[in-house]
């Protein structure tokens, strides 16, 4: 299990008190763009298929966002097998 998998795990078994540098972590290593406005919130996109999650970045992040954003990395997966 690669260091990525095990961050992506931790994530599943507790979604409370993350920082955004660990989803930009794991949003790179699984070909999702970051966009910063500049602003308080970051920008995960796939550009393959169009899908987009906004998220709040101050800490801690809310636990629906680290929900959604697991769910978004499940579906670019299955998409991503299924080509």
């Amino acid at each position: 299990m690669t260091k990525v998998e095990k961050l992506r795990n931790k994530m599943r078994q507790n979604p409370r008190d993350w920082r955004i540098d660990d989803l930009e972590t794991l949003a790179r290593r699984y070909g999702l763009g970051v966009r910063k406005s500049g602003g308080s919130h970051t920008v995960f996109f796939h550009a393959a298929s169009g899908q987009m999650l906004t998220v709040p970045a101050r800490r801690p992040i809310k636990p629906v966002y680290i929900k959604a954003f697991l769910t978004l990395l499940d579906e670019i997966g299955e998409n991503d097998e299924q080509t």
